[in-house]
């Protein structure tokens, strides 16, 4: 009823949701001549639509993407008829780019799912929902379909899928630091927890970094609990960090703006040198040349998109992470974190 005067609105908001068409996906089947209105073919976005029009959408068959599979072991915790979710290694990109055609996460699932795949947007290929970066480890779910990608689609962006990060950094964040209260977008909460409130976007020189600012960019809130301290007087720190919202190199970008950015992180923490005396010396030595940011998805919740359960998923640190940890405990003290 009274539907809004342009098409796209108009199925924006009465397409049903069991249809799991995005704006996106159906703004495309605009284009390519998929709706009719009336029985005639419009291509207009923009066209108009009154009360009782007949509006017929044809969702074509799903086609076969132009990414190659690939055969790459992978470490999947959980795998359904509408989902997957896999222990995504260090060093893997997941979605190939011109940089990176091949050896991505996304080939090795187009392999592992075989033709068993129903196809997202159109295309017989995995639903990237999220993404981590190339060298952080840890958790990601895929979707299978449509249904499953729009349903995870919305819970990321309405902020209700659980993410939990471990991170290593240098230096500890404490309440009682004042350069830590004296800097714009930090706050503590109870219990010593970092609240790190900021927007976030493209670096202004160096388009493949993100940069803090406060107009304009994207609304970004992260939160970090020190874990452990190592070194005196807290040379660096294991952190448990969580997002309140998701963006690129979020934690990695609020961390270093903090003073406390990540262990070997070579674009927001490089030139960070360790206070090499404070450290045992096998764990200052591996923490200066550790090779990659030390940051690890260690767990993910969400509700299934489809059966509406509640899911939740941990994957133990890597063994870099792990090895690294243990260098930098004291050996009377020493233990290791999962």
């Amino acid at each position: 009823m009274d539907p809004p005067p342009r098409l796209d609105k108009a199925l924006a908001r009465d397409v049903p949701v069991d249809a799991a068409l995005s704006r996106t996906r159906l703004a495309r089947l605009i284009e390519a001549g998929q709706i009719r209105i009336n029985g005639a073919v419009v291509t207009d976005p923009k066209a108009r639509v009154a009360e009782d029009d007949e509006v017929a959408i044809t969702v074509p068959v799903a086609e076969d993407t132009h990414i190659l599979p690939e055969e790459i072991a992978l470490e999947i915790l959980h795998e359904d008829g509408d989902l997957l979710v896999v222990n995504k290694p260090a060093g893997m990109v997941v979605h190939p780019a011109p940089g990176t055609p091949g050896g991505t996460l996304v080939n090795a699932l187009l392999h592992h799912f075989g033709g068993d795949l129903s196809g997202v947007g159109g295309q017989k290929r995995p639903g990237i929902v999220h993404r981590i970066d190339k060298d952080t480890s840890g958790l990601l779910v895929v979707a299978k379909s449509d249904a499953a990608h729009h349903g995870l689609a919305a819970q990321f962006a309405q902020h209700t899928a659980q993410r939990r990060y471990i991170a290593l950094c240098h230096g500890t964040p404490e309440a009682s630091d004042p350069r830590l209260r004296g800097l714009r977008g930090i706050s503590f909460e109870p219990g010593n927890i970092l609240r790190i409130t900021s927007h976030l976007a493209r670096h202004r020189t160096d388009r493949q970094k993100q940069a803090v600012c406060w107009a304009g960019g994207r609304h970004a809130v992260t939160r970090a609990r020190t874990v452990e301290r190592f070194g005196t007087p807290g040379a660096c720190a294991l952190l448990e960090c969580w997002l309140e919202t998701g963006r690129t190199h979020q934690i990695r970008v609020h961390m270093a703006y903090a003073g406390h950015g990540l262990i070997g992180d070579p674009v927001y923490g490089a030139g960070r040198k360790l206070r090499q005396k404070a450290l045992p010396p096998a764990g200052a030595e591996m923490a200066q040349s550790f090779g990659r940011q030390a940051l690890h998805a260690a767990s993910l919740g969400f509700v299934h998109p489809v059966s509406g359960a509640e899911m939740m998923f941990e994957a133990p640190l890597p063994a870099d992470m792990t090895a690294l940890i243990e260098a930098l405990t004291p050996s009377s003290d020493a233990s290791t974190v999962a």
